[in-house]
């Protein structure tokens, strides 16, 4: 949308200044960034959902944050299904007030809480679980936050796409659908690989 809007300026500004004409003003908020969204808003099946959950073996207990975590399905269901804690993290405003009150709506307001924040600059160390339903390019770039800031031993769980090199611990395959598992491993390993 931003590629579009500025496209559409630069060629309204080039146009009126080769002709020798003044450009026209351009309403200030043309100049604002758009949600800054690496990742369309497509929620997983409820099937896809309690499948990654069972995948990462939720339990009471487990405090699981999904990041870009859409209309909150996923922390809601290992609330509602499993007893754990959640947390949503997501950027858009409207999909945290739509989880909220999906939350409120399933009776576990109190176990999970949705932040508006961009998953890059989430603080996430408190997580056992984390489950993902993003772009392969987002993955690779989450992946360094992943194994830096969370405890080794937490599980992590994809839906549809992978990490690259870090191989998963288990693929599975559901309705034309991969989901990918991994485990964060221990500090210092794979040092001098």
């Amino acid at each position: 949308m931003l590629g579009k809007t500025l496209h559409a300026l630069v060629s309204a500004l080039i146009a009126a200044t080769a002709w020798g004409g003044q450009p026209a003003a351009v309403p200030a908020q043309a100049f604002e960034p758009p949600l800054s969204t690496d990742v369309p808003f497509v929620p997983s099946p409820e099937d896809v959902v309690d499948r990654m959950l069972q995948l990462a073996g939720v339990r009471k207990g487990d405090v699981v944050y999904d990041l870009g975590s859409g209309d909150g399905r996923i922390v809601i269901a290992a609330a509602k299904k499993y007893g754990a804690r959640g947390v949503g993290v997501d950027i858009d405003p409207e999909r945290i007030e739509e989880a909220r009150e999906n939350a409120r709506k399933a009776g576990v307001a109190d176990r999970v809480k949705f932040v508006q924040q961009d998953l890059f600059d989430a603080d996430i160390h408190e997580a056992t679980v984390v489950t993902l339903y993003l772009l392969p390019n987002v993955n690779q770039r989450l992946r360094p936050k992943l194994l830096r800031e969370l405890k080794p031993g937490t599980r992590v769980v994809s839906h549809s796409f992978d990490m690259g090199d870090w191989k998963p611990v288990r693929t599975v395959e559901m309705d034309g659908r991969t989901l990918y598992y991994w485990m964060v491993p221990p500090r210092g390993w794979g040092a001098g690989r």
